[in-house]
């Protein structure tokens, strides 16, 4: 058997709390206990946008890869290092992991959609394999020229969770909770619209993720939220053990996510037995199962609105989907299965 070794390309701290960082390193740490050699090199700079010393840094580290390396490279830094890779194209075995593609990000102008789309879609040629999250991340990577051969699908995995049957809240306010950075992508300004007109109803929404990574848009966010006083809780980013109190503590979790390549949140509620409400904005459509929640379009507020109303009113609806998602959260897969085909899908580049 060949040697089970490879290298990954992390562009960051992969301790940062968000989906596509949290898929690295909880599949790099899944490998290594399968009794795989992985070793991490974390690339400098603030990717995608990196500057021109980021580039010349992470250039020199793919240089000092040895010949004939297995080398994982997470999309956010792989999809603007296409002139870094091409000299080391044949010399190295590259896998590109795209979380999502990058010129799908909300609030690009078309100049800089289209930069990043044709940055893209040039490294991507160079990768003997292209690794997604979801399957509806498929048809995105196929439009920027990849084989749907070269393309691979691995979902995120899941950590083991006993949801309580026990039931939620009952008499009081109905608790809502949103777990996501605030960027313009994850359509906070959609949901504290949908609930400006719920103010009739009995609710709380508690709010987790950072502010820090797009803080004009947190700030407007959170103007939008001033007129509903204390019924919206912000907690800021949270270590795992709060996080997981949130999720406990919640009666029903809501995304209004305007797209996602997989949506890792949407399967952490369900493992908890959670009611979910979200949007069908890029993976999203297929992450829900419908027995497990209610699925409404991207950025309609009006459709939010409405399903939230249902959940917030209907007890037996809210006790009817966490059954549900207790059924559904048997059928999530392990980090360990998911790290097991991913490294079929490396054994297969080897």
């Amino acid at each position: 058997m060949a040697e089970r070794a490879c290298h990954v390309l992390i562009p960051g701290d992969w301790n940062t709390p968000t989906g596509g960082y949290t898929y690295d390193r909880r599949l790099v740490l899944a490998l290594r206990e399968a009794g795989w050699t992985v070793d991490v090199h974390t690339l400098e700079g603030c990717w995608p946008r990196a500057e021109a010393a980021d580039l010349a840094h992470a250039a020199g580290r793919i240089a000092a890869l040895p010949d004939g390396a297995l080398v994982v490279a997470d999309g956010l830094a792989f999809g603007g290092l296409a002139q870094q890779v091409q000299p080391h194209a044949q010399r190295l075995r590259w896998v590109a992991l795209v979380h999502h593609p990058l010129h799908l990000e909300t609030g690009l102008d078309a100049h800089e959609r289209s930069r990043l789309q044709a940055r893209e879609s040039q490294a991507l040629q160079l990768a003997r394999h292209v690794v997604v999250t979801s399957r509806s991340t498929v048809d995105d990577v196929a439009a920027m020229g990849v084989r749907l051969d070269r393309i691979a699908v691995v979902e995120p995995g899941t950590d083991a969770v006993s949801p309580s049957h026990a039931p939620r809240h009952e008499g009081g306010p109905v608790q809502l909770l949103c777990v996501a950075t605030l960027t313009p992508r994850k359509g906070h300004a959609v949901l504290l619209e949908a609930l400006a007109g719920l103010v009739h109803l009995p609710w709380v929404l508690h709010l987790v993720g950072s502010t820090a990574r797009a803080p004009g848009t947190a700030a407007r966010v959170q103007a939008q939220a001033a007129p509903l006083g204390e019924r919206v809780v912000w907690h800021g980013e949270l270590p795992a053990a709060a996080l997981h109190a949130h999720y406990a503590a919640a009666d029903v979790f809501v995304l209004p996510s305007l797209y996602e390549g997989y949506g890792m949140v949407v399967a952490e509620a369900i493992a908890h037995g959670l009611v979910v409400v979200c949007t069908d904005g890029g993976a999203l459509a297929h992450t829900l199962p419908r027995a497990a929640g209610l699925l409404v379009p991207a950025g309609d507020a009006l459709s939010l609105q409405a399903a939230l109303a249902r959940v917030i009113t209907d007890a037996g609806l809210r006790a009817h989907l966490a059954e549900g998602a207790r059924a559904a959260a048997r059928q999530l897969p392990t980090w360990p299965q998911q790290a097991a085909r991913f490294a079929a899908v490396l054994e297969g580049v080897a």
